[in-house]
């Protein structure tokens, strides 16, 4: 049985147009924000564009990533007031293995069980590191599906990382090393993956940066998108 990523936290994805529309727009497409910031007891921050309430929650409207989360009231320490207004870039789009690439699709489903973890969040894990191109190597050095380090690579056993299966073995490897340390929270340990154990240990969660908490969005997003896509399938109703 594949142990659960759930969070005490809901996150959810918005419905319909009505909503983007309602944002205001910058040039090319862009959404400008102008952001506050809630942090929770736990030591937790989002960024947020707009909140209500829902019920015993709070529904925070997020500033990157056309979604928002519901958080218990009580769970919230203090609301900061907003930064200067930023232009936020759209999120990715919710993209699987391109055609002729199913084997990419099997390597991930055969890591994820292998480890354990929802192979859905393994493969939105892999769409925000690269896009699902087995080649790609960032500005920084990491390197292929699940973009790995040289030196978290090699720590891994992994002889070559531009290797998909290789890749994707270490890349799910290192994503349930995290969730054990962070005790299956996933979203302290998307950030470790995208900004290091080191600096999430550093500010008691994620760390505040713009890059992280984009990142952690990205993922929970695409993520969404996939049970959301699954559960109209399983009605039959379809999404709109």
């Amino acid at each position: 049985m594949l142990r659960t990523l759930y969070c005490s936290i809901v996150i959810a994805l918005a419905a319909g147009a009505i909503e983007a529309a309602a944002k205001p727009q910058a040039p090319g497409g862009q959404r400008a924000v102008a952001c506050e910031t809630a942090v929770l007891h736990n030591g937790f921050t989002f960024r947020y564009a707009r909140r209500e309430a829902a019920g015993p929650a709070t529904r925070l409207w997020l500033c990157e990533g056309e979604g928002y989360v519901e958080i218990p009231s009580d769970q919230v320490e203090r609301f900061e007031p907003a930064e200067p207004a930023a232009t936020v870039a759209p999120p990715i789009s919710n993209a699987e293995p391109p055609a002729g690439q199913g084997s990419i699709r099997s390597i991930i489903t055969r890591a994820a069980a292998r480890h354990q973890i929802d192979p859905d969040f393994v493969a939105s894990v892999v769409n925000a590191e690269s896009a699902f191109k087995p080649e790609a190597i960032s500005s920084k050095g990491a390197q292929g599906l699940m973009q790995l380090m040289p030196r978290t690579a090699a720590s891994l056993g992994i002889g070559d990382p531009l290797n998909p299966a290789n890749n994707v073995e270490g890349g799910t490897t290192y994503l349930r090393q995290l969730l054990d340390q962070y005790n299956g929270d996933a979203v302290k340990a998307l950030a470790a993956y995208n900004a290091g154990p080191g600096r999430v240990n550093q500010f008691g969660g994620i760390p505040p940066y713009r890059e992280t908490r984009a990142y952690i969005t990205r993922v929970i997003n695409d993520y969404n998108r996939k049970k959301l896509d699954q559960a109209a399938a399983a009605s039959g109703s379809g999404r709109p």
